[in-house]
């Protein structure tokens, strides 16, 4: 979840960061926001049949709300953590990264990735993802952009650099726009462009507003990626800032909740790769 300063480059290679969400799934699946069911309706009307696939399904936020949608959905995880907790709440789920999965001859009509992408391979994640596509099966990779007003993120900022001077996270400025996000995805798509295993990208965006009160945003932020690492001082040390900012403007805030999505049709997604 890009809530704050950027990744570090090509973060599907920091396997401890990218690994590191299961510390406390409850917390995660408690915290983390669903996504808007107009995503969710536009994939399933989109795709050829019900059967999905959930590539980093963590706790199965979004599993789970295809299958509420009348989908079977199978989820793909790395972390054991997040696979036991999902397993708990009705979905099945196999341990692997995605890119070594091996799908047994399993085809799916949909492959979703909900806030996941970024951690898989992104030349073996998009074959494998044609690998396992019915034909005419669509991919769809999606994910929210956390953008807090000023007043909390800068607070948020500082404490970082001053506390973690050294992390990939702390080199950012405190927001960033959503260009810079948008930009993103269309390198998502360029990618797929580039394997000649979809037919032409699309980008989707969908817009939302949220509040949040302090506990509610204190509880979100140590399941993020620059957080999720950290010795418990240094974490209570920056939601002690973050928790005085809110405080500020009245315990609680109000911003903007994009969802970017892009998503391609697979082309004959049962041709073996390679030469003929």
């Amino acid at each position: 979840m890009p809530t704050l300063p950027p990744e570090p480059p090509e973060p599907h290679r920091a396997r401890q960061l990218a690994e590191s969400f299961g510390t406390d799934p409850q917390r995660y699946d408690r915290a983390r926001p669903g996504y808007p069911d107009a995503l969710v309706a536009r994939i399933v009307a989109g795709s050829p049949g019900p059967r999905v696939l959930d590539v980093g399904c963590g706790t199965g936020i979004a599993a789970r709300q295809f299958q509420a949608a009348g989908c079977t959905v199978l989820g793909v995880e790395p972390d054991a953590r997040m696979a036991a907790f999902a397993r708990g709440r009705g979905l099945p789920v196999e341990v692997a990264r995605f890119e070594h999965w091996e799908p047994a001859g399993r085809t799916f009509d949909a492959v979703i990735a909900a806030q996941s992408w970024h951690w898989v391979d992104p030349v073996a994640g998009a074959a494998q993802a044609a690998r396992v596509l019915r034909p005419s099966g669509r991919l769809t990779i999606f994910g929210h952009v956390f953008e807090p007003p000023a007043e909390v993120a800068e607070p948020f900022a500082a404490a970082y650099r001053r506390l973690v001077p050294d992390a990939p996270f702390a080199a950012g400025p405190a927001r960033r726009p959503l260009e810079t996000y948008r930009a993103g995805y269309a390198q998502v798509a360029a990618r797929l462009r580039e394997t000649g295993r979809f037919g032409e990208p699309e980008e989707w965006l969908f817009d939302s507003e949220r509040t949040y009160t302090r506990d509610e945003w204190l509880a979100l932020l140590p399941t993020t990626g620059g957080l999720t690492r950290l010795p418990a001082d240094r974490t209570a040390e920056i939601l002690g800032a973050v928790g005085a900012a809110v405080d500020a403007l009245g315990g609680r805030f109000t911003m903007r909740l994009t969802t970017l999505a892009v998503t391609a049709v697979g082309i004959d997604t049962m041709r073996p790769f390679g030469p003929a």
